[in-house]
């Protein structure tokens, strides 16, 4: 795809973030517009998945482990055709299979139930690992964020990742300086980020703008090229990207938009789809 048909693809999927967040009255919108770019990057030009098979034994794996971004995943899975994209206005409902976290064993195309921050990572690393093992062909992506990657657990699981050269697997940071708390600095700075997975054996590739759809083109196809070793790709990425009223605010890290807002924030995401016309 060109880098315009995935840009118009990421403005679908914005769409169906404030959507569902809005419908369900609650949820994570900033990290989620934020990595938007990186979500459609994966689903709709890297991976090698199937939406009619979501089990297909030799599919690429994703695991989100910042998962209470689930509204990004979601949104993705069902603008790839996963599932309707009216499942979206369901989010966070009683008996819906889009429930706040992922749950793998209800949602087509979820690889792995997330929601315990750090615990994610350890499971893409099995996941590798298990490939190693059997010599299967799979390559698995895990997307951690900036504030995620102050759990120890993080790094137990680089460690024993470097360790064993899983060249098969790629973590992704979406690294834009804020957490529900705060800015990363002001809660516990893991900086500097790319200097630390260096340090635990990873091949690291730095994005200066996360949301450019050039640069992770080529950070994606350096790390397929990558071996002997894991890859860490640290994206500079913007909370809230695509809405103005929540870009780099920390204020959306966990709140749904009212009736007034959505309305403004699907306005706006509708102007960029003319402006790309």
């Amino acid at each position: 795809m060109s880098d315009e048909e995935l840009k118009h693809l990421a403005n679908e999927v914005r769409k169906g973030i404030v959507t569902g967040v809005h419908a369900a009255k609650s949820g994570h919108p900033g990290g989620s517009l934020g990595a938007t770019e990186i979500m459609t990057y994966l689903y709709f030009e890297e991976m090698n998945i199937d939406p009619a098979n979501p089990r297909r034994a030799d599919r690429d794996r994703f695991v989100l482990s910042k998962g209470h971004c689930a509204p990004a995943l979601y949104a993705v899975l069902a603008e790839r055709g996963f599932f309707p994209k009216e499942d979206l206005l369901t989010l966070r409902h009683i008996g819906s299979h889009l429930q706040g976290h992922p749950n793998m064993n209800d949602t087509p195309g979820v690889d792995m139930s997330t929601g315990s921050l750090g615990q994610g990572v350890s499971a893409a690393v099995g996941m590798a690992l298990a490939a190693q093992h059997w010599g299967d062909t799979y390559r698995t992506y895990a997307l951690l964020g900036d504030g995620e990657i102050e759990e120890g657990q993080v790094w137990e699981a680089a460690m024993f990742a470097g360790n064993h050269a899983l060249d098969n697997l790629c973590l992704i940071v979406d690294h834009n300086g804020l957490q529900i708390d705060g800015t990363i600095e002001e809660v516990n700075s893991a900086m500097p980020i790319a200097d630390k997975f260096r340090a635990f054996k990873f091949h690291v590739i730095e994005v200066a703008d996360g949301n450019d759809f050039a640069q992770l083109r080529a950070a994606f196809a350096e790390a397929r090229e990558t071996h002997g070793m894991p890859t860490c790709i640290v994206c500079e990425t913007t909370k809230g990207k695509g809405v103005s009223f929540m870009e780099g605010q920390v204020g959306w890290h966990g709140k749904a938009p009212n009736d007034e807002q959505y309305a403004q924030a699907m306005a706006e995401l509708d102007a960029h789809d003319k402006e790309g016309e």
